[in-house]
């Protein structure tokens, strides 16, 4: 004859309302959902409050675009030089990969020489890199 199978709790142990509610909303979840109806009624009451209390009287200088105290003269939609965009993208990319430095630096003794020979290759790729860029012009601003 078999034994039955020890549970950590019977299921007879709950009733139907119980186990129902133990499946349908776990109580984990319950500060979750209280936060999120919080803030869905404090958003639309701010909202609403500040539409009541603040003075609505627009007029045409209150809708121009403000510049720095300058009057605007041109369109806002000017366009760029190419190289502004080149600029960006090459100092993304090597802030990217000098970020690959500090865990480099964090775990130096453990590497050994093998992670600074490698450390050493990736700097000189980079500094080639760098260098190409610099004699093809990349750099200049102007």
């Amino acid at each position: 004859m078999r034994r039955p199978i020890k549970r950590y709790y019977s299921p007879s142990r709950f009733s139907a309302r119980e186990r129902v509610a133990r499946k349908t909303l776990p109580q984990n979840y319950v500060p979750v959902f209280i936060f999120i109806a919080v803030v869905g009624t404090l958003i639309p009451i701010t909202l609403l409050l500040t539409k009541l209390v603040r003075p609505s009287n627009p007029h045409r200088e209150k809708l121009l675009p403000y510049e720095c105290g300058i009057d605007p003269v041109d369109r806002a939609r000017g366009r760029y030089t190419v190289r502004y965009y080149i600029v960006a993208i090459l100092f993304v990319v090597f802030d990217v990969e000098t970020i690959f430095l500090f865990p480099w630096a964090v775990k130096f003794k453990a590497f050994g020489l093998f992670g600074l020979l490698e450390m050493l290759i990736f700097l000189g790729i980079l500094i080639v890199g760098y260098i190409w860029i610099w004699q093809k012009g990349a750099l200049e601003w102007v």
